[in-house]
């Protein structure tokens, strides 16, 4: 009995071949995060040259440890954020970015801790509470296979724990970010 090259190729019934997931965002979903993504990656890319280049005046932030290295994680989590939502979900090349993609937040909401303005915190540490719980339920519903608890949880962070402060930081006059784009 010979196999063919198809019927080789399919996996059997009792395979224990573990399959890639296949959630998905819907496509209001994907157009938010693209949009949300791109504009936010262009806009800090932007406002990063700027300062970098020394076309924005100075500012006291960079001279700071924990500014700059909240500003180190934060930036490369807004990309590549964006591109594991839109990306095949649950292959080995989307753990591993998922897991940097992680740590980048954890380690970006754990030096906003660290940032306080007059010596106090500010509004927008609301968000490191909820980023680093997201951030835990992310990988535990990753971890027993609640892809629908995962989304969930990703979009969560995602759009609100990333998107929501990005737009503040640069919003807010005096900022490191905001300096960067507008002065």
């Amino acid at each position: 009995m010979t196999t063919t090259t198809l019927n080789a190729a399919r996996p059997s019934a009792d395979s224990k071949t573990k399959q890639p997931h296949t959630f998905d965002i819907t496509p209001t979903q994907r157009a938010l995060v693209a949009i949300a993504g791109t504009t936010m990656t262009l806009v800090a890319v932007y406002a990063l040259m700027r300062g970098l280049l020394g076309f924005a005046p100075d500012h006291p932030a960079t001279r700071d440890f924990v500014i700059m290295l909240h500003v180190a994680t934060v930036l490369p989590a807004i990309p590549l954020g964006g591109y594991l939502l839109l990306a095949p979900k649950g292959t080995k090349w989307h753990k591993m970015l998922g897991k940097i993609w992680v740590a980048l937040m954890v380690i970006t909401a754990t030096s906003a801790i660290f940032i306080q303005s007059g010596g106090s915190f500010s509004f927008i540490h609301i968000f490191v509470p909820m980023t680093l719980w997201a951030s835990y339920k992310l990988v535990a519903t990753a971890r027993r296979g609640d892809m629908k608890g995962h989304k969930k949880e990703i979009m969560t962070l995602y759009l609100g724990a990333l998107m929501i402060p990005g737009i503040f930081s640069m919003a807010l006059p005096g900022r490191l970010m905001n300096v960067w784009l507008f002065g």
